[in-house]
């Protein structure tokens, strides 16, 4: 294997993704599909199914969301419609309870959240909680455990996290760390210096020059599943990234740090590297390399929780999301798997939806799919 080097524009960093980001409304239809799991989603009464479908009660003539907390029909007299249209061309009156005719209330929860990140993102200062909460309509508690439900993070933080993502920006752009700093909205250092090691992975300074002093090794190879990209700094492996062809990889990791020294594999890294690919032909088990994980507080406790899956089986998002102690927030869940970058020795792909689907993988539901069936293999 041979280590590459390309340099991209130093613009390039002020592209860095923000950690944390609020998921457009998702449409669940596809997941509940099936008669028998819109069944068991109406028995559990699930709020994810609530944009999926409506039932019908053929005793009543009402038809309800899944989660109306009116008492359960018989299984023999439910009827399901794709949507309330549906179930009132049928001959059906919406419930009175429910109200399954208007928006839902996840749609309307979701725009609430979407809006309170606008006025957060656009404020001078942080915006109080209570002043979020007022906006949104919804009581001080009520907003703040829907708003880490979605985002994985409370307001503040969030507010922080857009922040450090300006930061990077500026810094980024040459612009001075004072001046990216108070120009992000940041009223002084101090705070910012304390947490900046994590935010940035590095020091500010070293940030603003693209990586510039930071030591990276990094090669490229194949393995069965395409192309694989190993990177270790000094503190451990930074990336394992996966794709068709070396150069997207290269453009992947380089973008961010586009003036860091790299340094081609020594016997050392060779050796680091060969592990990887060894684990990734025959996964087992656990593979105890020092890792450098760069991330918000919340995508590092679902990463942990990630590397306590044991090979060979697999859990859902809502199950993920549960053992980190935040069952709600399952979405945010999912947007931490995506933003993994090291590739499974954090097996991300472990992760599946409530149905058994296999949903969406940052490296491509074939390798995910490949990735398991390899495990269950070596397991059995």
């Amino acid at each position: 294997m041979t280590a590459h080097s390309l340099r991209n524009d130093r613009a390039a960093a002020a592209h860095d993704d923000l950690d944390v980001r609020v998921p457009e409304q998702a449409n669940g239809a596809g997941s509940f599909a099936a008669e028998d799991v819109r069944w068991r989603a109406v028995l559990d009464r699930d709020p994810a199914a609530d944009d999926a479908f409506v039932y019908a009660v053929i005793t009543t003539g009402i038809y309800c969301r899944p989660t109306c907390p009116s008492r359960r029909p018989l299984r023999g007299n439910a009827r399901f419609f794709a949507d309330a249209g549906e179930a009132s061309a049928a001959g059906f009156r919406p419930c009175l309870r429910c109200r399954p005719e208007g928006s839902a209330p996840s749609e309307r929860q979701g725009d609430a959240i979407r809006e309170a990140c606008r006025l957060i993102e656009v404020s001078e200062t942080i915006p109080s909680l209570d002043a979020l909460a007022e906006a949104a309509g919804l009581s001080r508690f009520h907003f703040h455990r829907l708003f880490k439900a979605a985002t994985g993070l409370t307001p503040k933080a969030y507010a922080v996290a857009r922040r450090a993502a300006r930061v990077r920006e500026g810094l980024a752009r040459g612009d001075s760390v004072t001046g990216a700093l108070y120009e992000a909205g940041f009223a002084s250092n101090g705070r910012f210096y304390a947490a900046a090691d994590s935010m940035l992975g590095m020091k500010p300074s070293d940030y603003r020059a693209g990586g510039r002093g930071e030591e990276i090794r990094f090669a490229v190879g194949e393995c069965s599943l395409g192309s694989i990209l190993v990177a270790e700094s000094g503190r451990g492996v930074c990336a394992i990234l996966l794709g068709d062809a070396p150069e997207p990889l290269i453009h992947e990791f380089e973008g961010r740090f586009p003036n860091a020294r790299l340094v081609g594999g020594d016997a050392a890294f060779e050796a680091r590297v060969a592990q990887v690919v060894g684990f990734v032909e025959a996964p087992h088990g656990k593979l105890d390399l020092p890792l450098d994980i760069r991330g918000t507080a919340f995508q590092q406790r679902v990463w942990k929780a990630l590397r306590d899956i044991p090979a060979g089986t697999t859990i859902t998002y809502k199950t993920l999301a549960a053992r980190i102690g935040q069952p709600e927030a399952v979405r945010g869940v999912a947007s931490a798997c995506a933003a993994n970058a090291i590739g499974v020795v954090i097996p991300c792909h472990r992760v599946v939806r409530t149905d058994g689907g296999l949903a969406g993988y940052r490296w491509g539901i074939a390798r995910k799919q490949a990735l398991i069936a390899r495990e269950a293999q070596k397991e059995g």
